[in-house]
């Protein structure tokens, strides 16, 4: 989930201040904290950060270095009793805006559709794992429905059993997306390592789409390709878009995140990499092993800003590492990974924020 109401508040809060015109610390850190709610807001919950594909533009394949577990079932259970969904009146005010600042509605099918419409309201169920290989996400699934949420989990197909993956959607699951990079088998692999493919993917999800119809199930099944920027690029995308022509499928290409990695920083067609990073104030991201992180980004969990296993989310969220790292971004500090490796850009980089060390702000209290 997004805070929605802080998103469109910051958009304001943008409105009044002048690109030119330097700021003191002060100034912009007590703008964001009068807008930035004291209740948190949780983007997503790595329920595991165990996988089995090796991904060329992940991270993860060559630099994660954090032991492979699986989140406890009493943390997320716990987790989620700490936050709400949002009602429909912040929905409809969302929805509103939505079309309004982008000109994007509701019935649309599109990158940044999805990321407006679908993103702001679910939780998130992965990070730097594939949720297909935690055998308890049917019940975690059932967990966040019964309490009114809405859940969404990336995938590699390969990976379907189809008996869980049932399972998944009897328990309410709101959006599956699966993730493929290329119709020819070969070119697959190459890109998402042996343990992937296309045919037998292709086919366990059209035994998915047979069941949701079947059952008159409500999961939106999402197919998406990553803009790697291959030459066989758009052809691929064509002859995935042809396959599943007539399929009950929401289906995109995506522009490719964490382009910082693989130093073939192409652009970005995408909202969400194009503006600046709202995510300490507005957000946090739960790990694996229960940690609290800047984002989901964080693939080594090396900017911890608290633990859920043991302190409440609105401790952390109001606590004085959040306070510092947002400090840090208001700064676009050097010691931060953000600044080197993430293609968002910080507030620190887009405005001119005068600083000092001894700044009264930065030794304030709560």
């Amino acid at each position: 989930m997004l805070d929605i109401r802080f998103y469109m508040a910051f958009d304001k809060f943008l409105n009044t201040i002048d690109s030119g015109k330097e700021y003191s610390i002060e100034e912009i850190a007590e703008g964001l904290e009068n807008i930035r709610s004291k209740d948190p807001s949780v983007y997503n919950i790595e329920t595991t950060n165990r996988c089995n594909m090796r991904c060329n533009m992940c991270p993860r394949t060559t630099m994660m270095t954090r032991p492979n577990e699986d989140l406890d079932k009493e943390t997320f259970l716990n987790v989620i009793k700490q936050i709400r969904p949002h009602t429909q009146e912040e929905w409809a005010a969302w929805k509103k805006f939505c079309l309004e600042k982008y000109g994007i509605s509701e019935n649309d099918m599109s990158e940044n559709h999805f990321f407006l419409y679908i993103i702001p309201k679910v939780i998130q169920l992965h990070g730097y794992g594939d949720p297909l290989l935690d055998r308890n996400m049917a019940e975690y699934v059932k967990m966040l429905h019964d309490k009114g949420f809405y859940s969404y989990f990336s995938c590699n197909p390969a990976n379907i059993s189809l008996d869980r993956t049932y399972d998944m959607l009897n328990a309410g699951l709101d959006y599956i997306k699966y993730s493929i990079e290329s119709v020819d088998d070969v070119e697959h692999k190459k890109i998402r390592g042996n343990a992937s493919n296309f045919r037998q993917s292709y086919e366990k999800i059209k035994q998915v789409l047979k069941y949701k119809q079947e059952n008159n199930l409500h999961t939106t099944i999402i197919i998406t390709m990553l803009d790697l920027n291959r030459k066989c690029q758009k052809e691929d995308f064509d002859n995935l878009l042809a396959a599943f022509k007539d399929l009950d499928v929401y289906i995109y290409l995506k522009s490719e995140d964490c382009q910082w990695y693989r130093k073939d920083f192409h652009g970005t067609k995408s909202i969400h990499w194009s503006e600046i990073c709202k995510h300490p104030w507005m957000t946090m991201t739960i790990k694996s092993n229960g940690e609290a992180v800047m984002c989901m980004e964080d693939f080594n969990n090396e900017i911890i800003l608290g633990d859920a296993n043991i302190t409440t989310l609105r401790d952390i969220w109001n606590g004085e590492k959040y306070k510092e790292f947002r400090l840090q971004h208001l700064r676009a500090c050097e010691k931060i990974k953000c600044v080197d490796e993430c293609d968002m850009k910080l507030m620190g980089d887009c405005y001119k924020i005068k600083w000092t060390p001894n700044s009264s702000f930065m030794h304030s209290p709560n």
